[in-house]
């Protein structure tokens, strides 16, 4: 089939990718021309994409990455991958009605449209599908098929892929789920078929606000168990010794990436808007997690005056800008605030990430009340961070370091050794120089 995946990002590289590699002929649309020509030189700018593997699809012509809207006509199926921010606490969903108006020009009887970017309950039926049939004078569920199918991707995850994860898939119609589960049948191990579209958005927002809430709880333990002189990381280890009632999270610097910072609030929107009540759990958790950079800067803080230092003219490392592990991912990554509060509070700051790419991270939009960094004229809040190697000069030089991503790369052993001070915000070291968060 002639495969159309609308967004070239986290989430639809690897989906073409996969479609391609299965034997569909594959266009992958993106309005960033400057990814576009990265992609069809086989530059790929996803680590779980490696150039290797897009390489081969190029040359065979069974790939084409593409910012021209004309390269859309002719598809069967039609995936959308764009991304859903939030603008002044409300779903921004114009790449999601853009992507539909472009799709529908070229929508012919026959063919599928899903909807993998996250959302509320009830865009798929209630925005998408007016807008395509607007479009194109077809009838959704008559004349083509309809589906959401909401994305399971975990970057830089070596267990869980694409192709290993189960797919959730819906459609509006039983012959639209027919049509969705059968395209995805091929390129996964386990398709998840439910009811309605409205349940399959429900499972992706629910997914991630359990993990937001999860993370919230054992951050403000962290902060809690801090003050009253308890280590609240050996009390998750034995915790976590418990084989039944319990899952195991750990604190952290903040939460990042579009999954945590952004989609549960999703919900909370459509509860509020639509029921007039508040979410409690998912507001509470927003304010805890968005808040623990600025408490990683208070830590520091506390521990340079106990050194007789005060941040002001302070050399600070910092390890990770990535939001998670051994990724490149910077999405609405803590670093950023943890670096802004730094710089201008006096620090001087160096920073070291063996993934991210500097200049290259543009950030999103956030949750209402979010304590994020500002982005500069590029909207890059990271690319003016001064970028250095984790060397034994650079940590012996540093007056405290702070690990905030702890990527594998990284050589803890000589952090130990030369640091004269470090918070590790990932329980990833030990030494008398050492504190956890």
């Amino acid at each position: 089939m002639r495969v159309v995946i609308a967004g070239q990002g986290y989430v639809g590289l690897p989906l073409a990718v996969r479609a391609a590699e299965v034997g569909h002929t594959v266009v992958g649309y993106d309005v960033d021309e400057r990814r576009i020509k990265r992609l069809a030189v086989g530059e790929s700018y996803v680590e779980d994409i490696p150039g290797s593997r897009l390489q081969p699809l190029l040359d065979s012509g069974a790939y084409l990455p593409s910012a021209d809207p004309s390269d859309v006509a002719g598809f069967d199926i039609a995936v959308i991958t764009v991304p859903t921010p939030l603008r002044d606490g409300a779903p921004d969903l114009s790449y999601i009605e853009a992507s539909a108006q472009l799709l529908a020009r070229h929508l012919r009887p026959g063919a599928t449209v899903v909807l993998e970017s996250t959302t509320y309950p009830g865009t798929t039926e209630e925005l998408l599908a007016p807008l395509l049939e607007e479009g194109s004078g077809l009838r959704a569920g008559d004349d083509f098929h309809l589906g959401y199918s909401p994305e399971r991707i975990d970057p830089g995850n070596p267990r869980w892929k694409l192709e290993n994860t189960p797919k959730v898939v819906s459609g509006t119609t039983a012959e639209g789920l027919a049509a969705v589960e059968g395209f995805y049948g091929q390129l996964v191990e386990r398709t998840v078929p439910v009811s309605s579209c409205k349940e399959a958005e429900l499972t992706k927002l629910l997914e991630n606000t359990f993990r937001h809430v999860n993370i919230a709880l054992v951050n403000e333990l962290a902060m809690f168990a801090h003050d009253l002189g308890i280590d609240v990381w050996e009390a998750i280890d034995a915790a976590s010794t418990k084989p039944f009632g319990y899952l195991r999270f750990t604190p952290g610097p903040g939460v990042g990436g579009h999954c945590l910072p952004i989609d549960p609030s999703y919900l909370s929107w459509r509860v509020e808007r639509t029921l007039g009540r508040s979410f409690r759990f998912v507001e509470l958790a927003n304010d805890v997690n968005s808040h623990m950079p600025d408490y990683v800067v208070q830590r520091l803080t506390e521990a340079l005056n106990e050194r007789r230092r005060s941040v002001n003219g302070s050399r600070i490392l910092v390890l990770g800008l990535a939001y998670k592990k051994n990724t490149g991912d910077a999405r609405e990554t803590p670093a950023a605030r943890v670096v802004e509060l730094l710089t201008r509070m006096g620090a001087e700051v160096r920073a070291a990430d063996p993934h991210v790419v500097a200049g290259v991270h543009v950030a999103e939009p956030t949750v209402p009340g979010q304590r994020t960094a500002s982005p500069d004229h590029e909207g890059d809040p990271l690319a003016t961070v001064h970028r250095v190697e984790a060397t034994p000069e650079e940590l012996a030089a540093a007056d405290a370091v702070v690990l905030l991503a702890d990527h594998d790369e990284f050589d803890y052993a000589g952090i130990t050794e030369h640091a004269q001070y470090v918070l590790d915000c990932r329980r990833r070291l030990t030494g008398a120089a050492v504190e956890v968060l």
